[in-house]
């Protein structure tokens, strides 16, 4: 018997309760505090994670084990704001050294009405990664196909901002149904992502997902494809299955409808009217019940005008329609994901890399991605193939046609950011060669300072005007919204510091 006290000494009563039996034998680390950051219970799942003993962790604060800061801390900024944080990527180092990169999600914990602690939930992502059945359709590795004809789900698109959010709450709201669901989004935004995972979140989940793209079918074989065929039909003709048929019970996808002939619309619309299709040269009809999720690449009114989509059978398969925001929309989400595909890349391509040069990440959060999140992906993929053994990902590793354009060094510097900073990734100095940034001398310095200054005097300025309201700020800034959050986390801004009286503010 070990002389360490248990994971849950703390409290005098926390034996009695019954829950504490559930949270020991959880697979996932659990850390209760109270208040002031003080940590009562630690299970052994969590002790893994951190490569600590639960008898050295119980009783101290949050501050002693992690090397965090108030604001750092996803407990204390729960704690802080009484509101939960779900599902946050964090990257975190102990006492002891050890990095860890997990998923957190924080609730704020109530006694009569009156807070009295946090529980942090902690997910090892480097433990999902082996465990998990689907990679992010966004992974370097091709994810493994399960037997309904599928690869993702709804846990694998990852997202942050409030329009891709609320893309999956609909997305999970029609997957209940069999109503008909339209996608809107451009190339590479994951429409085929999300058609999957309302497949998989749906009652047809054991039953077959067909898709097809209808821009790289010649439209003499689309109709034989979509329908079936018999034999002496047409030269060549054979029985066939088509895809309906071979949809039938589950769900069909058919990618980019509005590159369709309007002609074969017209024989679609048919079968969604009478449920039955008739293959290729038949004279007999075959009952089929399937789900269909379509989707446009420009918007459906635009391919309506341009007669690429028939306005009939646009309000037959737009039940329900979803747009899935370009990535030049999700600014706060591309930090995310460029830690998640060089995370990826590191574990396939064994590499080190753990930091981005303030220059690449200022581009990849102004760049208009054409390409969407699979041009990040493969972006980020080429790099580190050429990045040798270097960790941080510089301007010389990015794809020359890129840096043509778009990328300007004239800006202030971002603040540098230690490798274990959990909110961004990190961010090294860029004054070196590498980095595209010769040097300041101290005329330089001065200047950059004085600009940072000023920026952030108006931007206080602007958000104690507003009351905190961030969207009232960026209009009288005449800038985003993104921007307005992104510089608020560079200087240090917390929004419940301007939730005071309007007009308030303690800068002359």
């Amino acid at each position: 018997m070990s002389d360490q006290p248990s994971n849950r000494s703390i409290l005098p009563d926390f034996d009695n309760l019954d829950f504490v039996p559930v949270f020991d034998a959880f697979d996932e680390g659990i850390i209760i505090t109270d208040t002031g950051g003080r940590i009562l219970y630690y299970n052994e799942a969590q002790a893994g994670i951190d490569d600590l003993r639960p008898g050295n962790v119980i009783g101290k604060r949050v501050g002693d084990i992690y090397r965090l800061d108030w604001h750092d801390s996803l407990i204390f900024r729960c704690l802080e704001a009484e509101t939960p944080i779900i599902g946050k990527l964090f990257f975190y180092r102990t006492c002891k050294g050890k990095l860890a990169n997990t998923i957190h999600s924080v609730l704020p914990l109530h006694l009569n009405g009156s807070l009295a602690g946090a529980i942090c939930f902690v997910k090892n992502y480097n433990l999902l990664e082996k465990v998990m059945s689907g990679y992010s359709t966004w992974s370097p590795n091709t994810p493994p196909e399960w037997t309904n004809g599928t690869r993702y789900q709804f846990s694998d698109i990852m997202g942050v901002e409030k329009s891709i959010l609320h893309a999956l709450t609909m997305a999970r709201l029609a997957a209940e149904s069999s109503s008909p669901v339209m996608l809107f989004g451009e190339t590479g935004s994951g429409k085929e992502m999300f058609a999957q995972s309302i497949h998989n979140y749906s009652p047809r989940r054991d039953n077959p997902f067909v898709g097809i793209n209808c821009a790289a079918i010649p439209d003499t074989l689309l109709e034989g494809l979509l329908f079936g065929t018999v034999k002496g039909a047409f030269t060549g003709a054979v029985d066939k299955m088509g895809l309906f048929e071979q949809a039938n019970g589950g769900t069909l996808f058919l990618d980019e409808i509005n590159s369709m002939p309007i002609a074969l619309q017209a024989k679609l619309l048919r079968v969604l009217q009478e449920k039955k299709i008739r293959r290729v040269g038949a004279s007999g009809e075959v009952p089929v019940d399937l789900k269909i999720i379509s989707s446009v690449n420009i918007p459906a009114h635009k391919a309506i005008r341009e007669k690429q989509l028939r306005m009939d059978l646009f309000y037959r398969l737009a039940v329900v329609y979803i747009a899935i925001p370009p990535l030049r929309e999700q600014p706060e989400g591309i930090e995310t994901l460029t830690r998640h595909f060089i995370y990826k890349n590191n574990l396939v391509l064994g590499k080190k890399v753990c930091a981005v040069s303030e220059p690449v990440m200022s581009f990849f959060r102004t760049y208009h991605w054409p390409g969407n999140v699979r041009e990040l992906e493969h972006l980020i993929e080429g790099a580190m193939n050429t990045i040798g053994p270097d960790t941080t990902l510089r301007i010389s590793h990015l794809p020359p046609h890129l840096l043509l354009y778009q990328i300007h060094d004239d800006g202030p510097p971002l603040r540098v950011m230690p490798i274990d900073h959990p909110a961004t990734l990190p961010v090294e100095p860029t004054g070196d060669p590498d980095g595209g940034v010769a040097p300041p001398g101290p005329g330089v310095r001065d200047l950059r300072e004085r600009r940072q200054e000023q920026e952030l005097k108006m931007i206080d300025d602007a958000l104690w005007a507003a009351g905190g309201n961030i969207s009232a700020a960026a209009r009288m800034l005449n800038v985003s919204r993104q921007l307005i959050h992104y510089k608020m986390r560079k200087y240090g801004l917390r929004r419940k510091t301007y939730r005071g009286p309007i007009g308030n503010s303690p800068i002359s």
